[in-house]
């Protein structure tokens, strides 16, 4: 299954970066293997036009591409698989339109939400926010390592943790159980995304 694919850096892509189809192409430079492309405020057209263009440019260089809540938009671009909230369509509905080749993810921020996400058959689970983070207005409370670690001993599919995530924390995120690294200001905000990205990837291959 490609979701045992799921590990080292998880670059988020975001409509509120400037031009989303460059940056992803800058992560993709720098090494990144895993793109998720969140859209809030595009409209679904633009969506969809932005998703094709970066699940081209995921294709030449190997890498996996996830739509964040849009499982309409991951079957139309031909993406990898979706990342769903918990107030998205159910796994088991997602799994009917996508399929079984398709990876599909699940935001999760406590110990029930995690082994649920894993009953009904997601692939990977997101878990957060480890550190505060200003990128979300609606974060949830902040968890910490040592719930990271609680919910690594329990829930044994690849693991994104999330929220707040850096350079100067990145390891002790990997060393407290994550299999990836879910992290978007941190690389989107750098002068240089290519190379923000490769040290990061560095950091993620040294560890794991």
């Amino acid at each position: 299954m490609k979701g045992r694919l799921i590990k080292g850096l998880y670059a988020i892509v975001d409509d509120s970066f400037p031009d989303p189809v460059l940056t992803a192409e800058k992560i993709l430079a720098g090494g990144g293997h895993i793109l998720q492309l969140r859209a809030k405020k595009m409209s679904s057209a633009k969506f969809l036009e932005t998703a094709i263009a970066i699940r081209s440019a995921c294709a030449a260089n190997g890498a996996l591409l996830i739509i964040n809540d849009r499982v309409d938009i991951a079957m139309m671009s031909g993406a990898d698989g979706v990342h769903l909230g918990q107030d998205d369509l159910p796994i088991e509905a997602t799994r009917k339109v996508l399929g079984r080749e398709k990876i599909i993810g699940v935001s999760t921020h406590n110990m029930g939400e995690a082994c649920r996400a894993l009953k009904d058959g997601a692939n990977y689970v997101g878990f957060g926010p480890v550190f505060r983070t200003a990128t979300k207005g609606d974060a949830h409370e902040v968890q910490g390592l040592e719930r990271l670690k609680e919910i690594s001993a329990a829930v044994k599919i690849p693991l994104v943790a999330i929220g707040g995530i850096s350079e100067w924390n990145m390891r002790d995120v990997l060393d407290a159980g994550a299999d990836a690294v879910a992290v978007i200001s941190a690389i989107a905000s750098a002068s240089d995304i290519s190379g923000k990205t490769a040290e990061f990837v560095a950091i993620t291959g040294a560890v794991k």
